[in-house]
This record gives C-alpha cells, sequence and structure tokens, in this order.
C-alpha cells in the first residue's frame, strides 16, 4: 500500500480502511497464536499499513 494512494482518499474512505486492518490484523494474530499462520511477515505488514493509513487520516484531519 502506497501512501500517496492514501493520501488521494476522502476521511471516510481511511477511517474505513482502518477498521477493516484493524480487523485483519486481530484475525492474523488470532491464527499466530493457534499455529494456523503460515506467513507470519503478514502481521508486520499490517502494522505498518495501519501506521499508514492512520497518518494519512490525521493529516487530512489537521487541514
Amino acid at each position: 500500500m502506497l501512501y500517496k494512494d492514501l493520501q488521494k482518499k476522502s476521511v471516510e474512505e481511511l477511517t474505513q480502511l482502518v477498521a477493516d486492518l484493524k480487523a485483519e490484523l486481530f484475525t492474523l494474530r488470532y491464527r499466530n497464536v493457534t499455529g494456523d499462520l503460515k506467513e507470519t511477515h503478514k502481521i508486520s505488514v499490517i502494522r505498518k499499513d495501519i501506521a499508514k493509513a492512520l497518518t494519512a487520516l490525521n493529516e487530512k484531519e489537521v487541514k
């Protein structure tokens, strides 16, 4: 997920994206604990995507 693509989205889209990513992160963490997750690197990728989306959201709210 590229930051410049996130900057083009509206506040509502970013809010929905953050909620979706947090739900996906919860699922990945649960699968990791139970041993079902083979690609554990996805957890850090999702965390970084959440940070990017929150940064873009905060930037829009400040302006």
